[in-house]
């Protein structure tokens, strides 16, 4: 969604008014494809209800309608303005949390919900969230930060980035596993900012994770949508431009430029796809990289796959010692990850009635119905 179209076309001095441009044409935009298709009148108000997908195109077709796509060269250029809009959204007046709601409401088009749950909140403190944000942000330019606070702001904007990704890789609610809107969006917005910086190892890490993970993508779900497990994936459906592209940028930044999170994932990812097979995927260096990244950046999202690797290195009891270590992590109290992975450890260990408890656990927790679906069938295989 390239809201900056609009600050190109029509100068704004305020963040409040470049939301308010995008609101308006995008109501515009909807009401004129509901009476060109005969719908009844829309009401005033969009309920809030309405798909983030659909406010997005929405959104995206109203600035075509007014400006015409932009040319190469102004999508190219290091100033893109929607870039500055994410960086406005991490302005440093905001809360690091508040950076990342506003930014992945007002750039990446996540619903309220959605992005509660990213942060594992409720709906109604995520609103709050988002609203006094906006008001905090009523006055301030839209221009690019100043030096001085250019890298506190992009570390901001790549995890923000990354969780537009994330949310469209797996989405958290809804019939489709995935949404490849926003899994391009946050690719396009990556390779932004690889452009302006391309030196910078931690960019280039998660431009390399985006493109290796979202290789996947065509092998993940059956005709049906139906979720596909890696180890069963067919890998000749994996992208293979995109392989090269991802472990080209990771090996590079890892040659020059400090070790950061963002690369561990990427090297992480780069050895799945380069694996003709789960069974021949060289899982010690796995395991190895996932201890680097456990001390460098701690985070229990991480060391479920980590216990995965163990798993497959040492035996499935060494892979739900690691899990153990993360039963009072309270930031995972309502997640059904935990639950899901467990599940498949305790199968491999043969322990098919704790399996069957713990997927079904899990399918309770997640609101996926891909996923609810898949979880359910491999309780159902353990009756």
């Amino acid at each position: 969604m390239q809201l900056g179209i609009f600050a190109r076309t029509f100068p704004r001095s305020t963040v409040e008014e470049t939301f308010e441009a995008v609101k308006s044409a995008g109501l515009d935009c909807v009401q004129l494809s509901m009476d060109c298709a005969g719908l009844p009148m829309m009401p005033d108000v969009i309920p809030p209800e309405l798909p983030a997908r659909a406010r997005r195109e929405a959104n995206v077709a109203a600035q075509a309608e007014v400006v015409g796509a932009p040319a190469d060269a102004e999508r190219i250029a290091d100033s893109d303005d929607t870039l500055t809009l994410l960086f406005l959204c991490c302005h440093p007046s905001l809360s690091g949390p508040s950076q990342l709601a506003l930014t992945l409401r007002a750039v990446g088009g996540l619903t309220t919900l959605e992005i509660a749950r990213a942060f594992f909140v409720p709906e109604s403190t995520m609103a709050q969230r988002i609203s006094r944000a906006k008001q905090r942000l009523r006055d301030a330019s839209f221009a690019p930060p100043p030096p001085s606070e250019y890298a506190a702001r992009l570390r901001v904007v790549l995890h923000v980035l990354y969780l537009i990704f994330n949310e469209g890789y797996t989405t958290s609610s809804g019939p489709s596993l995935q949404r490849s809107d926003l899994t391009g969006e946050a690719i396009r917005l990556a390779r932004s900012v690889h452009r302006a910086l391309p030196d910078d190892g931690e960019v280039t890490g998660l431009l390399a994770l985006m493109l290796l993970t979202d290789s996947r993508r065509l092998a993940r779900t059956t005709p049906d949508g139906a979720l596909v497990p890696l180890a069963d994936q067919d890998r000749s459906q994996w992208d293979g431009a995109a392989i090269d592209e991802g472990v080209a940028l990771v090996s590079g930044a890892l040659e020059r430029a400090p070790l950061g999170p963002y690369q561990l994932q990427a090297a992480i990812a780069a050895l799945h796809a380069s694996a003709p097979s789960s069974e021949e995927t060289d899982w010690r260096q796995i395991v190895a990289l996932y201890d680097v990244l456990g001390r460098l950046a701690p985070n229990p999202m991480d060391a479920q796959p980590g216990g995965v690797a163990v798993a497959m290195v040492d035996g499935p009891a060494a892979g739900l010692e690691v899990l153990a270590q993360l039963d009072g992590d309270e930031r995972l109290a309502e997640h059904h990850r935990l639950d899901a992975v467990r599940a498949h450890l305790l199968e491999l260990a043969g322990s098919y009635a704790a399996a069957r408890r713990s997927y079904l656990a899990a399918a309770r927790r997640t609101t996926s119905i891909p996923e609810q679906r898949y979880l359910q069938d491999r309780a159902a295989a353990l009756t």
